[in-house]
């Protein structure tokens, strides 16, 4: 049986890392972080077009870590912290246009489900951090839900929080897979 790869998309501070870590624990699976924390924890918070691409790249290359693990521990599920979504939502909200590297990733990856964090827990200050007004958050926020429409795979928005923001993300999965 293949792995499900389960996406989590979402403006920054929506609590993606967090649910990721969550759920895989809860499902005692693995977790694939997000590669442009550590990109720009050793390069500095200030980043280029070009640095997204660097960024866009070293995600799909620790997915594949991540996923191979994963394969080797006999997992059903993976949880994946961004995906090339996030990476052409980033480029086209920065710096209006987006690399042709991540389209043709979008195109050619398949995943089983995306969980779109709302952005309904509080802003939270982070160095990394770009947008702590409401109407960015609300603006990225419709970018991802409006890409996810557009395609084939299946997808929730993920409300709620504390306990109850991985109770929603765990039904949502157990809804799709039990079938």
């Amino acid at each position: 049986m293949p792995i499900k790869k389960i996406v989590l998309l979402g403006p920054e501070s929506t609590g993606k890392s967090t649910l990721g870590e969550l759920l895989a624990n809860h499902y005692q699976v693995n977790y694939c972080p997000e590669f442009a924390r550590q990109f720009l924890n050793e390069n500095g918070i200030k980043y280029n077009y070009q640095d997204l691409l660097t960024i866009a790249k070293g995600q799909l290359a620790q997915e594949e870590i991540f996923l191979k693990q994963a394969l080797q521990q006999n997992h059903q599920k993976i949880f994946i912290d961004t995906d090339q979504y996030v990476m052409k939502v980033w480029c086209e909200y920065v710096f209006n246009n987006a690399h042709s590297f991540i389209l043709e990733q979008i195109s050619k990856r398949k995943y089983d489900l995306y969980l779109l964090c709302d952005i309904d827990l509080p802003w939270t200050l982070d160095d990394m951090r770009e947008y702590p007004d409401p109407t960015p958050r609300e603006e990225l926020f419709n970018m991802y839900k409006d890409l996810l429409i557009n395609q084939k795979t299946p997808w929730g928005i993920v409300t709620g929080t504390g306990p109850l923001r991985l109770k929603n993300a765990i039904e949502m999965i157990e809804k799709l897979f039990s079938t």
